[in-house]
């Protein structure tokens, strides 16, 4: 299998799935290494193809996502609420596209998450304590925003009504 023929094979993969892949599952799918994945989805995406790097692998969002509709909301909290946020979002009937801070010096640092379920959470959670890593909010004193999916607008008032209940809206 050539260089082109690999990158289309790891575009359908992408396309046949609804949950993320990691860099390493797709070398040892393509019998390549790492990094040789990492340059071919950077070609991919740079051809034009709208590839998601999350904390849980890539992800190519499926057409499903137009139907959504999307909010911006501000939290902040401590490290010890970060389950909290995300399970009342979840639960709620949202879905967590990105977290966002403002850095002093970098400005706008935007981190893809697409935490759509429990279990999503649960993995999430699971890698953050296995690398030992900070949450991206560590850095501005739990101040940050999360762009949600939202099937509608009463979904986004109870999110932020529950948010608020858990001291964790910025209003």
């Amino acid at each position: 299998m050539n260089t082109d023929e690999r990158r289309e094979q790891i575009l359908y993969t992408l396309k046949q799935t609804n949950t993320p892949i990691t860099g390493s599952e797709l070398a040892n799918i393509f019998k390549v290494s790492r990094q040789i994945i990492v340059g071919d989805i950077t070609v991919l995406r740079a051809s034009g193809h709208n590839i998601f790097a999350t904390p849980r692998g890539y992800l190519l969002p499926h057409d499903q996502a137009k139907e959504e509709q999307l909010a911006t909301i501000a939290c902040q909290h401590n490290d010890d609420n970060l389950q909290t946020e995300l399970e009342i979002i979840i639960d709620n009937g949202g879905k967590v596209r990105d977290v966002i801070v403002e850095h002093p010096l970098y400005g706008e640092i935007r981190v893809n998450l697409f935490i759509n379920s429990r279990r999503d959470i649960q993995l999430f959670l699971a890698k953050k304590e296995k690398t030992n890593a900070s949450a991206l909010m560590s850095i501005t004193k739990g101040l940050h925003y999360h762009t949600i999916e939202i099937p509608n607008m009463e979904t986004l008032e109870l999110i932020k009504t529950e948010l608020n209940k858990a001291h964790i809206l910025i209003a």
